[in-house]
């Protein structure tokens, strides 16, 4: 798959996993808001995190925590548009906008983003505005991006929970295909800690393999969430080894990506799992 001008090798019998580096540039996300909500703060993380590994740099400028306050689209497009435009005059790698919003997500691609990255799977408009012509998927076919599609309800009423979170995401991808968006530029998100219980995240990382069925290579985003926060016992800025964990589960499990806040040590377990498990293929 091709994110910008880097090619990305999906094989999954390599085992390569990818870092989806987070930058929010938000006053109010769970983890890091108010921390690059300018840019001079949001330039030394975006150049921290390459330092450190990252692959690609996901530009965030509305909070998705639960719980959180929607912002106007043309507060949104101010915070993420300067920050795209810096990253992608400054720096040589792939840029993703975190947005569910149609006109936030053609303003970040005419600012040179590389990727949408929406957390509601192409299905905003069609949940809260009964748009029948989904506009942020014809705007992601038109700009011939690759896009990332996770998984989102607006409730918790399932019938049977795996099943219905795999036709959740079938819905996505028919929205996606109806609309232009190549096969081959589709990756799915089974959306940890969106529309679900504890419980139900936890199950769906440790199955997350049933989402490869679907033929597209995936990405997991368990960063510092609150799976790992009640898990554990532990608040937001103790979490990192909880969520190193999640990571070599989603390499072995096939995860293709992982979207991360702390690089460094993702990177490192990253590489590690992948030199046990691409050893045991020479024996």
């Amino acid at each position: 798959m091709k994110i910008g001008n880097r090619e990305f090798d999906l094989d999954r019998a390599s085992h390569k996993c990818y870092i989806m580096g987070i930058l929010n540039v938000t006053p109010d996300s769970f983890y890091d808001g108010g921390k690059w909500d300018d840019l001079d703060s949001a330039r030394r993380h975006v150049e921290s995190m390459i330092e450190e590994g990252a692959d690609i740099i996901d530009v965030g400028g509305e909070s998705t925590r639960p719980g959180h306050e929607q912002i106007s689209t043309e507060e949104e497009i101010k915070r993420v548009v300067p920050v795209i435009e810096m990253i992608k005059k400054e720096y040589d790698i792939p840029v993703s906008i975190d947005s569910y919003k149609a006109e936030v997500v053609e303003a970040a691609l005419k600012a040179g983003a590389d990727l949408v990255n929406d957390v509601w799977g192409f299905r905003y408009e069609k949940f809260y505005k009964d748009n029948s012509v989904i506009r942020i998927a014809e705007i992601t076919a038109k700009y011939g991006v690759p896009c990332c599609l996770m998984h989102n309800r607006p409730d918790t009423d399932y019938t049977n929970y795996m099943e219905d979170v795999i036709n959740d995401l079938k819905d996505s991808i028919d929205i996606a295909l109806k609309a232009g968006v190549s096969k081959d530029k589709i990756i799915l998100d089974p959306g940890i800690g969106f529309a679900k219980n504890l419980e139900q995240n936890l199950i769906l990382t440790n199955r997350l393999e049933d989402l490869l069925t679907l033929g597209y290579p995936v990405l997991l985003a368990t960063s510092n969430k609150s799976m790992i926060g009640l898990s554990l016992d532990l608040p937001k800025d103790e979490r990192v080894e909880g969520t190193l964990v999640t990571t070599v589960m989603g390499i072995m499990k096939g995860a293709s990506f992982v979207r991360v806040h702390n690089i460094k040590e993702n990177k490192r377990a990253i590489e590690m799992t992948r030199a046990i498990l691409n050893e045991q293929k020479s024996i």
